[in-house]
């Protein structure tokens, strides 16, 4: 699966969100998931078996647990593709920042 099939879906896209914060148990990661989006555990379980098999994230055992991390591999693509926009968009970031410092100067 492509990286922007798996980041179209906002579920997953909530994961992934969670998962940068660190490792999750997936029973944790389905609550958060269950009481946002409405959806079961079982369909947590599917999107986050996706995540998986498209190399988003990466389980381990802890004990009983099931821990879920972000693997930034996919994210790398993701980010290499942008790249060729980013002059789209960082000359009116760039004039941004200058009016802030600008703001910035005339309060002090």
């Amino acid at each position: 699966m492509h990286a922007f099939e798996v980041l179209r879906d906002p579920v997953r896209r909530r994961i992934l969100e969670l998962l940068a914060d660190g490792d999750h148990a997936a029973g944790a990661i389905a609550e958060v998931i269950r009481r946002e989006f409405g959806i079961t555990q079982a369909a947590v379980s599917q999107h986050l078996k996706v995540m998986r098999d498209s190399g988003f994230a990466t389980v381990r055992n802890d004990g009983a647990r099931r821990l879920y991390a972000v693997d930034a591999d996919p994210l790398k693509d993701v980010a290499a593709w942008l790249e060729r926009f980013r002059r789209l968009w960082e000359p009116a970031l760039d004039a941004l920042a200058t009016e802030v410092a600008r703001g910035k100067r005339r309060r002090t």
